[in-house]
């Protein structure tokens, strides 16, 4: 797939993050994860983010990545193309990025580097880096110590013709329209705020009318629905489901810092897709918790 194939998928349907599926030692479970892509590709997202945020790209080494990457691109081949995530420090990054390519990956979602801030020329240093080591398309990822300007994100447009897609995770509006309007139809835009349901309608008056749902990895109807519901400008079906499942969803996420992947593999084990645990320094709901969650994932109905 070219970068502009690439490009073209990020702006045609809901996209999601499959989790990454560990065992009880907390080591990657290959059946496990071939049974969930198998059991997530028919559903209807435009494309999968493999070893992406909610799959705990953060807590992989480097040599479980390149053979998760590969399952994703076997399992899912002909069915749902495969975005592989790839971050942290330049070098690492730039290994991820070539290994995914070297997989077949359809593109990679490049993450922030991490900890340590860095100015505009640092940054742009960096993700330049990470596409001139490879041929197929980049979407760049702001949040957290990655936060790209509109200004550096020009520059970096016009050397390198395969960053095609940017993700928001920071959602300071005034920063998205300026992106927005400065960069006009170069990029595919995606929303990637934690629960980006929540912020749907918002993003799309933006220009921004697709992004990436945690949850489709256990309610994947109401994920499609929810959806659709934007797509087509259905208030009553949006404020339904905000008001009986994800606000109530986002008072449980909200409890613990990193819950907000904790909560999805939670999802997951209760809808019978049990994803293992997550990986220290995340850590798992308690059973009161699971039990809410459960008492809302039950009032949405068959999946």
């Amino acid at each position: 797939m070219n970068p502009q194939e690439l490009k073209t998928i990020m702006g045609s349907g809901l996209l999601s993050f499959p989790l990454t599926d560990f065992d009880s030692n907390g080591d990657f479970n290959k059946k496990g994860y071939v049974e969930r892509l198998e059991w997530l590709a028919p559903y209807g997202a435009s494309a999968l983010f493999a070893a992406g945020g909610t799959g705990e790209f953060f807590s992989l080494t480097g040599d479980e990545y390149p053979g998760i990457i590969q399952t994703a691109v076997d399992t899912c081949r002909g069915v749902v193309p495969i975005i592989a995530g790839a971050g942290g420090p330049t070098r690492f990054a730039i290994q991820c990025a070539q290994a995914a390519e070297k997989a077949g990956a359809h593109g990679i979602l490049l993450l922030p580097h991490y900890l340590t801030e860095a100015g505009q020329e640092g940054l742009a240093a960096h993700v330049e880096a990470v596409c001139k080591s490879v041929k197929f398309g980049v979407i760049v990822y702001n949040r957290a110590t990655s936060r790209l300007k509109p200004d550096t994100l020009a520059g970096l447009a016009e050397r390198n013709p395969n960053l095609v897609g940017f993700k928001d995770g920071i959602g300071d509006i005034e920063a998205m329209v300026a992106i927005y309007q400065k960069m006009g139809d170069r990029f595919a835009y995606l929303g990637g705020l934690p629960t980006a349901e929540v912020y749907a309608a918002a993003y799309k008056a933006m220009g921004t009318p697709v992004y990436s749902s945690a949850v489709f990895n256990f309610i994947p109807k109401t994920a499609m629905d929810f959806y659709k519901a934007v797509a087509a400008d259905d208030l009553p079906t949006q404020h339904r489901l905000l008001k009986n499942f994800f606000m109530p969803y986002l008072e449980l996420r909200n409890r613990t810092p990193g819950y907000a992947v904790s909560i999805v593999k939670a999802g997951a084990k209760i809808v019978g897709h049990d994803a293992g645990p997550v990986r220290a320094p995340l850590t798992d709901l308690k059973p009161a918790e699971m039990e809410q969650l459960k008492a809302l994932i039950d009032a949405l109905g068959p999946q």
